[in-house]
């Protein structure tokens, strides 16, 4: 399990650390997270944040705003299915007919609203990696990057393929997140689940950068 002191950003560590440039402080938020998530949940948003400081730091990102995108990523994972709909509808949200036939995945915008209206985040790319946690998207930024990967391969995960993907998330980003958008839609393939398009979107930008960058030095 992590305790926050497993989670260091700008320097400062345990009972007053304080993610700069939010004034929020992180035993405040985890309080306010614990009333939302089941533990085993609010572990997971924490292995999340831990992991994607430590892939911020890797890759060149911003480590506090990856840090608070990953506590707060699943803020609403926890809303009952039935409730997500009209959740998502109150808050403005423009759903499609994919999300109104499986509205877990209206989980991640609206944890980007909660992110927003319950905890004063007002940073548009960390509201927007969490909005795209689930589903990814086409010219997903750094930061997108990092979380949905970061979601795939806390620690607490545990699937067929999953080491395979946190080697290569070590060296290369976009290769790690390919992977990581494959198994997501063998998965929903083999589950006979709906793939978002813009899942598809995700993982053929990836391929087009990835194959351009091998046309560019052959």
């Amino acid at each position: 399990m992590y305790t926050i002191t497993d989670i260091v950003i700008c320097g400062i560590n345990g009972s007053n650390f304080k993610y700069c440039g939010e004034n929020m402080d992180y035993e405040d938020i985890l309080t306010e997270l614990s009333t939302l998530l089941s533990p085993k949940r609010l572990q997971h948003s924490i292995g999340v944040s831990k992991t994607a400081v430590e892939m911020a730091e890797r890759f060149g990102g911003d480590k506090v705003k990856a840090g608070l995108a990953g506590l707060l990523h699943d803020a609403a994972r926890e809303v009952p299915i039935a409730d997500l709909l009209p959740r998502a509808q109150a808050f403005g949200i423009v759903v499609s007919d994919i999300e109104k036939a499986q509205p877990i995945l209206l989980h991640a915008p609206i944890s980007a609203k909660l992110a927003e209206i319950k905890f004063g985040v007002r940073d548009a790319e960390i509201l927007q990696a969490i909005f795209l946690h689930t589903t990814g998207s086409a010219h997903m930024s750094l930061l997108d990057k990092i979380i949905y990967l970061a979601d795939v391969i806390e620690p607490s995960r545990n699937f067929e393929g999953l080491e395979e993907i946190r080697e290569i998330a070590q060296r290369d980003l976009d290769k790690a997140l390919l992977l990581a958008l494959d198994q997501s839609i063998f998965y929903i393939l083999e589950e006979g689940g709906l793939i978002h398009p813009v899942t598809i979107e995700a993982r053929n930008d990836l391929l087009i950068k990835q194959r351009t960058l091998v046309l560019q030095t052959t």
